[in-house]
């Protein structure tokens, strides 16, 4: 093997972050490179010496990816891929605007970074429209880059409180059988927006505002007739709301406020399909200047990678149903 074939990292510590737990980042850069790299000391050696532009393209993404984790990213497998994909690309306004865009939620120890592009227009969007429409699979950040940046505003005082809904819509099983009153039925609907506020800040911080009502969380049923001033509002599963309710939902937006809907328009649980919301808004309000659409795909999903494959296939599944 060639010495000339060797990248040198200048940072000791990067090596371990850049090969990842069980070498699965360094895997994941011989599957983009297309060719078996190996690790010794602080060099990473190409196992095909003679192809000058692997070794180019693997020295580009260190040095990016070196500058990201000096700002604080998080090393993982969606940040390579961003990374690679802007430098294939050869993107430098794709590539800036993973450096730049973040959140910073008080209380947290590490900033918020977007993991993809399009989560990285996400909040761009966030930080300069007050309505925004995120659209894409489960996976994608949609609904954890809204709440942190609601979080952010609520506890910098930016708004005065934080509004979290979503529709209460059965799939498969009825709420009339399941235990509890009203509220324990309804609590596993918007459980998912609890996970996400949990993984950002403290429990006892979600608690105490909640006490002081700073923190609000209800079915989409229970906003009907309000106005909301001054506040943060997430619409999550947007894609279960029927047409009347998503223009009940848009209507209540008041003075100073900011709104996020976000929806999986794949898993549409209503009765018809036609008659989703979100589907609707997407169509009637795309020509509105003052509102921001935000689409991710598959691509974008940052959970476990397997995730990203089940995406595919549904979606291919659906292509071939509908040819």
């Amino acid at each position: 093997m060639s010495s000339s074939s060797a990248v040198v990292l200048d940072n000791p510590g990067l090596l371990s972050e850049l090969c990842g737990v069980n070498d699965r980042n360094l895997r994941l850069l011989e599957e983009l490179l297309g060719t078996r790299i190996h690790s010794r000391g602080n060099e990473l050696y190409l196992e095909d010496d003679e192809k000058e532009s692997h070794r180019s393209m693997l020295l580009r993404m260190v040095d990016e990816i070196n500058v990201h984790v000096g700002l604080g990213h998080v090393l993982n497998e969606a940040l390579i891929r961003a990374v690679f994909l802007s430098l294939t690309e050869n993107d430098d306004e794709k590539m800036e605007l993973l450096k730049e865009a973040s959140i910073t939620v008080p209380g947290r120890d590490q900033k918020v970074f977007p993991r993809s592009v399009a989560q990285a227009h996400y909040l761009k969007a966030l930080d300069s429209h007050d309505l925004v429409i995120g659209v894409g699979p489960a996976g994608t950040g949609k609904t954890y880059l809204a709440v942190a940046h609601a979080l952010r505003d609520v506890l910098t005082k930016k708004r005065r409180k934080l509004v979290l809904t979503r529709p209460v819509v059965e799939a498969g099983e009825s709420l009339g059988y399941l235990p509890g009153d009203l509220a324990q039925k309804i609590n596993p609907y918007l459980r998912p927006l609890y996970d996400a506020m949990e993984s950002l800040v403290p429990y006892e911080t979600i608690q105490r505002m909640e006490d002081q009502r700073v923190i609000e969380i209800a079915p989409l049923a229970y906003m009907r007739g309000r106005s909301l001033n001054d506040c943060y509002v997430i619409l999550d599963e947007a894609q279960n709301t029927t047409r009347e309710q998503m223009k009940m939902f848009l209507t209540r937006i008041g003075e100073g406020s900011e709104a996020v809907i976000t929806g999986d328009v794949t898993q549409i649980d209503l009765p018809r399909k036609r008659q989703s919301g979100l589907l609707h808004a997407v169509d009637l309000l795309s020509d509105i200047p003052d509102i921001r659409f935000s689409y991710f795909t598959a691509s974008d999903v940052v959970r476990n990678p397997l995730v990203q494959k089940i995406i595919n296939a549904y979606e291919a599944e659906s292509v071939s149903e509908d040819v």
